[in-house]
């Protein structure tokens, strides 16, 4: 059968949608990118915010507007986490939770069998939303190639136990789960085998990794690093967003003395602002943050640092956001994510009285994406003179080669009087003198080592 896949949210869902996109070809379906070609079509859901769901539902209508005899498949975090909800969604065929998105090639098997027919000749519905247990393992799913990313993402954790009062993950996600060494080692393998030569290692809660492993041995996520570092072919490992107070100064110096470690470190903040982060229940102050800052540019020179970046939470004072807004200037981000707090129902941060309103978050979101766009365009000035080697990727422009840096800043390199004799450098790693530095990336040429 033709499947059609629609992805939102993070990159640990782009992954799974790519692990049972390879598990359906391996028994014999394949994949198109027109709905409308589509015998199937598996929207994989995130449920991060109240906008997510919105999208997603957006989606599902679309598809069912444009091709009513498609078998709809709803999996992931939002069927998972608001199982009451999706089950009015009539239009959907099969739908199942974030716990159990490997078994939907069985679950299609099942919906297509003569045993699913009604009375009345009508394919019944299928629902099967897995509850989460502490005992839960990591559900079995590996990635041998991508053919159109340059960069292999590879999940390694999955879960999360930490409860920010904002957030609705540790029920969409379940509790900490890891994949264990050995299987990370033999997948990074077999994409080093297809041409990759970076690895990107995601996760839920990624510096959670190995808490539920080692049998009394303490498992930590140097531990995968370091493992996936030790592949032949793979010329670069980078991480995923991780938590701050996860950290620990070992780590640190372990990770620093592998040269396949890309220089760039997620850190997700959230709020620079002391009394907002307690009411989060994050796990960590802006003095603690900033002194983490500090030791990873300190270990990893050139190192880019980027982050998350929440405004408008419940009891925001407008003071509140001043002193985050000041903290995040003073740390100086490569680049930021910003985004306005969004009501979850079933978490704690919904239930307050104290919302900001719209207008304010909007306008505090402005005010907070002019502060990490000076200092992202800063960083970017800082990379002129410098010589790094860049992984080139398929070009989005025809005038322009494009790869990014270990630290992740994106490079073009004008094609005009370049003499190469292939059509594309994709998945090649070539030294690059930086030149200019524009809004967004920066400009070079190749150079020597």
């Amino acid at each position: 059968m033709k499947i059609y896949y629609y992805t939102l949210g993070c990159k640990v869902n782009h992954y799974e949608t790519e692990a049972l996109k390879e598990k359906l070809e391996l028994t014999g379906h394949s994949s198109v990118k027109s709905i409308k070609d589509a015998d199937v079509a598996v929207v994989n859901s995130c449920t991060v915010t109240g906008q997510a769901n919105l999208k997603c539902r957006q989606i599902l209508h679309k598809i069912r507007k444009q091709n009513q005899s498609c078998i709809l498949i709803l999996t992931g975090c939002f069927p998972q986490a608001f199982e009451e909800e999706v089950k009015t969604f009539g239009f959907c065929d099969i739908i199942c939770g974030s716990s159990n998105k490997m078994s939907i090639p069985k679950m299609l098997d099942e919906y297509l069998s003569d045993d699913n027919i009604d009375s009345n000749g009508i394919r019944k519905q299928i629902i099967r939303i897995d509850k989460y247990t502490k005992t839960d393992k990591i559900e079995n799913m590996s990635i041998s190639g991508y053919d159109d990313k340059t960069r292999a993402n590879v999940k390694i954790q999955d879960g999360c136990d930490q409860y920010c009062t904002y957030c609705i993950i540790p029920y969409a996600r379940g509790h900490l789960r890891s994949k264990s060494l050995v299987e990370i080692k033999n997948e990074v393998t077999a994409l080093s085998n297809s041409g990759h030569k970076e690895v990107v290692l995601v996760g839920i809660n990624l510096c959670c990794y190995g808490k539920d492993l080692g049998n009394g041995k303490s498992i930590r996520l140097a531990d995968a690093v370091e493992t996936a570092c030790s592949v032949d072919g793979i010329e670069r490992v980078r991480l995923g967003s991780i938590e701050p107070e996860m950290i620990s100064d070992e780590d640190i110096e372990r990770m620093s003395k592998l040269n396949k470690l890309c220089p760039q470190f997620h850190l997700s903040l959230q709020s620079g602002c002391d009394k907002t982060l307690k009411e989060m229940n994050r796990k960590y102050t802006t003095l603690e943050y900033e002194i983490l800052c500090k030791k990873l540019r300190k270990k990893f020179p050139d190192c880019s640092i980027t982050t998350d970046i929440m405004v408008g939470f419940p009891g925001e004072s407008n003071e509140d956001f001043l002193e985050s807004l000041a903290f995040v200037k003073k740390i100086k981000f490569a680049k930021a994510h910003i985004f306005p707090y969004s009501r979850r129902e079933g978490t704690s941060a919904a239930k307050r009285l104290d919302q900001i309103d719209g207008r304010t978050k909007e306008s505090r979101s402005k005010a907070m994406e002019q502060v990490c766009n000076e200092s992202a365009y800063d960083f970017l000035k800082a990379q002129v003179g410098k010589v790094y080697p860049v992984l080139f990727e398929k070009e989005k422009s025809p005038d322009y080669f494009e790869g990014h840096t270990p630290n992740f800043t994106i490079v073009k390199i004008p094609r005009k009087n370049l003499k190469i004799p292939q059509n594309s450098l994709r998945k090649q790693i070539l030294y690059v003198r930086i030149e200019k530095a524009e809004k967004n990336y920066c400009l070079g040429s190749f150079a020597d080592k």
